[in-house]
């Protein structure tokens, strides 16, 4: 009988020890091509491949959770999933809340998208996403703000006349621009943001930073970052040097 305690303790224990190593990777799926739902109802996208590559080199088993923008940092805060890996920017005021890992992708621009090319962009009406960083700048621009918690509805508002203009990262706005048949327009300079862009994690995860940062390093290092960035930003991407 107590050999098979110490036994059932001792598989308790490794099971335990298993499940640790069991990360859950926190995306949106709404932000294509860094993350979306697929035909088949999965997560897919650059985010995915990247995250699942991640996981492979650093040995970890990871599991993939979707959940709203406007929550992601609250409920990574609160333990319904381990990183963030949303297209996510790496600014300080997020960095007060949250810690990071190093950049995945460099420092991109952001952009204006309009339906004709003389949009007010200065002191009109511009739509961008809550709790992103071009809803910060366009608060801060002089212009009027319209928040919404898709990025879907920013363009959408620009389309039915809610909005002058939609601002937003612009690798998100090239396809859509691209396949608007000429409704849809860049106007204004681009706009660069933000520090690049970093798996979110809670500030007490030092251990999951670490390895993590070495995976994104190794990726770095052996040129297949670049690779993927291309892979799904097109080749005029910015990548590592």
């Amino acid at each position: 009988m107590k050999n098979l305690i110490l036994t059932a303790a001792a598989f308790s224990l490794a099971a335990g020890l298993a499940q640790a190593q069991t990360v859950r990777m926190g995306t949106e799926g709404a932000y294509p091509p860094y993350n979306f739902i697929n035909d088949a109802g999965e997560i897919d996208g650059f985010e995915r491949e990247l995250g699942d590559e991640l996981c492979a080199r650093a040995e970890l088993d990871c599991e993939w959770v979707k959940n709203d923008w406007d929550s992601i940092i609250p409920n990574l805060v609160s333990g319904n999933y381990d990183t963030i890996i949303a297209g996510m920017s790496i600014t300080d005021e997020r960095d007060e809340v949250i810690d990071f890992t190093q950049d995945y992708y460099p420092p991109t621009a952001s952009a204006y998208a309009a339906a004709s090319e003389g949009a007010d962009i200065e002191g009109g009406v511009v739509a961008a996403q809550t709790a992103t960083i071009q809803a910060a700048h366009v608060a801060e621009s002089g212009a009027t703000l319209l928040e919404y918690a898709t990025p879907e509805e920013t363009v959408a508002a620009v389309r039915n006349g809610e909005a002058d203009a939609v601002f937003a990262d612009k690798d998100y706005l090239v396809p859509i621009v691209e396949e608007s048949g000429g409704d849809l327009m860049f106007v204004g300079d681009d706009v660069p943001l933000g520090g690049g862009i970093g798996m979110g994690l809670r500030e007490s995860d030092t251990e999951l930073k670490e390895k993590f940062n070495a995976a994104i390093t190794s990726m770095k290092e052996d040129g297949s970052l670049n690779k993927l960035l291309k892979k799904w930003f097109g080749d005029e991407t910015t990548v590592y040097e």
